[in-house]
């Protein structure tokens, strides 16, 4: 039985024509023979989720570095939300749910620790080093999926990379969620195969529907959540939060979601296009502008991220001159338990002369969770 043709034909009846057919996808940089069992997309996704790239993520700051709150959101259950929401949506719009749940649970597969935080302090550092290279996490999320996660192929040997479709990875590369202003997007269909090797595809419009629909839900997907753990751990109050808002998109999170979710089922249902109405893509921004005044810019996350820069810089510092000074069996063979981590990182990744050892301090700093990259620099800095 060909179930994976059956499962095709079955996206024949339920898609709508402007949705990503799995049977049409462009495929794989590599060619493989296809899942008996899996479309491209259910593939890619499982892939995914399997990674251990993507299993840290629930040791990875959203907004509230390393809280102890078992309640408040981590950058797993923020992706996991977005999947879910987007998921919802995709299959009422008659999109192709499982290309939108893989491009969901990758879109942060490459964020660093200290969420934000995290992202500016590594790019900052790579300025410091004069380097080109700029590190933001939508271009890592694509690095992580196309370059750094291993796996063990059926004939038993080790590849770098996934080997994701093409719609997957560029819906993952193309998420941007922190455009304030954006709640209309139109798919970008003129993009060629070559896209993605583009310096600056992370700001272009995605090439599918389903990666439209993920960016917009990212927004959707933090906004509320954000301000119920702010509550949550004293940093606000719920009455700080613009009344005017409030009544547009309800009073908590889940009447947030809620409001946002029938609004984009509503004006995209049918359309070639996914969009917010003018109502509620305005107050969208607005409480995302509330957000950063209230929340994201406060006194207490200002002077923890003081605290987190200083350690992400540190460990920057420590590991780039352990990489421009020692070799990596120096490295793996020495004292320090951060450097023997490093050189066998360094060695599984097997970089090639393109890849600079910024890149490589990079790519080991990015990957670290809150709790292990705090670890590694008290091992380096605390005597």
């Amino acid at each position: 039985m060909e179930w994976t043709r059956i499962k095709e034909d079955q996206e024949g009846l339920v898609l709508k024509p402007y949705a990503s057919f799995s049977s049409k996808s462009r495929g794989r940089d590599l060619y493989e023979d296809p899942c008996p069992i899996r479309t491209i997309y259910e593939r890619d996704a499982n892939r995914i989720q399997y990674s251990s790239q993507f299993r840290r993520l629930r040791h990875k700051t959203q907004v509230f570095f390393n809280t102890k709150n078992d309640h408040v959101c981590t950058r797993l259950e923020h992706v996991l939300n977005v999947s879910a929401i987007s998921e919802t949506i995709a299959k009422t719009l008659g999109l192709n749910p499982e290309l939108t749940r893989a491009i969901a649970l990758g879109h942060d597969i490459g964020h660093a620790p200290f969420g934000h935080t995290g992202e500016r302090v590594i790019n900052k550092c790579l300025a410091s080093c004069q380097h080109p290279f700029k590190f933001r996490h939508e271009e890592q999320s694509l690095r992580v999926v196309e370059r750094l996660v291993t796996y063990t192929t059926k004939d038993g040997k080790s590849r770098h990379g996934l080997n994701l479709s093409y719609e997957v990875r560029d819906g993952i590369v193309c998420h941007c969620g922190e455009i304030r202003n954006e709640y209309i997007l139109h798919r970008d269909t003129s993009k060629s195969m070559d896209s993605l090797k583009d310096p600056h595809i992370a700001e272009q419009r995605p090439y599918t529907l389903e990666g439209c629909l993920v960016r917009l839900v990212d927004k959707i997907a933090y906004v509320g959540r954000d301000i119920e753990d702010a509550v949550r751990v004293g940093l606000i109050s719920d009455d700080d939060i613009n009344s005017s808002c409030r009544q547009v998109l309800g009073k908590n999170n889940g009447e947030i979601i809620n409001t946002l979710v029938m609004d984009v089922i509503e004006n995209s249902y049918g359309e070639d296009v996914i969009r917010l109405s003018d109502e509620k893509g305005e107050a969208l921004r607005q409480l995302i502008d509330e957000n950063y005044a209230k929340i994201y810019s406060a006194d207490k996350i200002r002077r923890y991220e003081n605290t987190t820069e200083n350690m992400l810089e540190g460990l920057f510092e420590s590991l780039y001159n352990a990489v421009n000074t020692m070799t990596e069996d120096e490295m793996v063979n020495g004292d320090l338990e951060l450097y023997r981590q490093f050189g066998s990182f360094i060695k599984v990744h097997e970089y090639g002369r393109d890849e600079t050892n910024e890149h490589k301090v990079a790519d080991f700093l990015s990957g670290m969770t809150d709790a292990y990259a705090i670890k590694a620099f008290e091992s380096v800095y605390l005597l």
